[in-house]
């Protein structure tokens, strides 16, 4: 039978794992059907008729990223103590995965906003921060940035040169950040910092997460163009000059930077597979489509082998993203060890989308090649999650270790 690339792809999927006696269910919720279909509507909606005319203007559109707010598409795995909607780490990969499919700018808006923004304040802030940041960010009424990697600390981390001395009660922040998303627009309210704070007995640098709110002197935040992806999503490069913020701002304990920035990626491996698996089915979405109306030799191209071939290959690519993107969902859910699984959706998902890219644009033939046609788009989109948040090549480092190599 004909595929229906819309409605009809997630009927043999592995939705979710629970645990029944001896018996695996693979069906999502009734909550998680519901999240589904209203992110895809509002996707189809509100994204798909502007997102071409985002991307080519580089704008990022705050009434858009307000609009995903209301929804409740920020939030989504935060505690409704603090204006979040408590729901489970799944819906909140499927929610991303359904933006995905439509544009990764807007995915990456609020994959960065929920697992680099949020997740630390909540994971690790006190109830007074909680209290103070979680429910305007919940709400969508503003965004929050994650200052990690350093124009020479990317996939080495480790070697971040971004200081912060305490002198009294204030911490004092030098230093710089860089491919920072999210942290330079006006809906900003501000970012975590990991900083040097210290050195440990071993002489090895300590790290600590200390919280710089928009505005404080010192701190600037540039927003970066020019860009070959996510060109409608903020990005921004950071500077501290003696920025001077309280004691209280800093996230956890004194040291713990390290270990939070560990978590905090652990998490953000799985929204950026959802980015992965979403792009990749939007991109299988359209590639269906015009190899059904594009017809040569008097019959629509997808009745060629060549073709036919090629959007089967991607199918089965996807479905096995999708099961193990969710396995580990479940993992996390379960409160069970997920960090080699995520690294493993992270870099699989980011890579079955490359190819299905490859395939959608050669499908597509000249036409794959110009503006006017949205595959293009998920074309360029796609390179970045092989690089950010962890290069491919960092996740096999890391898989690799969980395997005993």
């Amino acid at each position: 039978p004909p595929l229906d690339p819309l409605e009809n792809r997630a009927s043999a999927t592995v939705n979710s794992y629970r645990q029944g006696g001896d018996r695996v269910d693979f069906d999502l919720t009734k909550e998680q059907i519901m999240i589904q279909k209203e992110v895809r509507k509002f996707a189809q909606k509100e994204i798909a008729p502007i997102a071409g005319e985002l991307d080519e203007n580089e704008e990022f559109s705050e009434e858009l990223t307000r609009k995903m707010g209301e929804i409740g598409l920020f939030g989504m795995f935060v505690s409704e103590a603090y204006e979040g909607q408590g729901m489970d780490y799944l819906s909140y990969i499927i929610a991303v995965e359904e933006i995905a499919r439509i544009d990764g700018s807007q995915a990456a808006t609020i994959a960065a906003g929920n697992s680099l923004g949020i997740g630390p304040l909540y994971y690790f802030g006190t109830e007074e921060q909680k209290q103070k940041y979680l429910p305007g960010l919940c709400a969508g009424e503003g965004l929050w940035g994650f200052g990690l990697t350093e124009p020479t600390a990317g996939s080495d981390a480790g070697g971040s040169q971004t200081t912060a001395v305490l002198e009294g009660d204030e911490w004092v922040i030098n230093g710089s950040k860089i491919f920072i998303t999210n942290a330079a627009c006006d809906m900003t309210m501000g970012v975590t910092v990991q900083a040097i704070t210290g050195r440990r007995e071993n002489g090895k640098p300590e790290y600590s997460c200390i919280l710089v709110e928009s505005g404080t002197p010192g701190f600037k935040a540039v927003p970066m163009h020019k860009k070959m992806m996510w060109r409608a999503s903020n990005t921004a490069e950071l500077y501290f000059d003696n920025v001077r913020v309280p004691k209280e701002n800093i996230l956890g304990k004194k040291g713990d930077g390290f270990h939070q920035m560990l978590a905090t990626l652990d998490g953000g491996r799985l929204s950026i597979g959802a980015m992965g698996l979403g792009g990749a089915q939007g991109a299988f979405d359209l590639a269906v489509k015009y190899a059904r109306e594009r017809h040569q030799f008097n019959q629509p191209i997808s009745k060629f082998q060549a073709v036919a071939f090629k959007l089967a290959d991607c199918a089965t690519e996807i479905e096995c993203a999708r099961n193990l993107l969710y396995k580990a969902c479940w993992l996390r859910n379960q409160k069970r060890p997920f960090e080699k699984e995520a690294a493993m959706g992270k870099l699989y998902c980011s890579e079955v989308m490359s190819r299905v890219v490859d395939h959608a644009v050669q499908i597509h033939g000249g036409y794959g090649l110009m503006k006017e046609y949205n595959v293009e788009r998920f074309y360029r989109d796609q390179k970045l999650l092989e690089i950010g948040e962890g290069t491919s090549e960092v996740q096999r480092i890391v898989i690799s270790r969980y395997i005993g190599c």
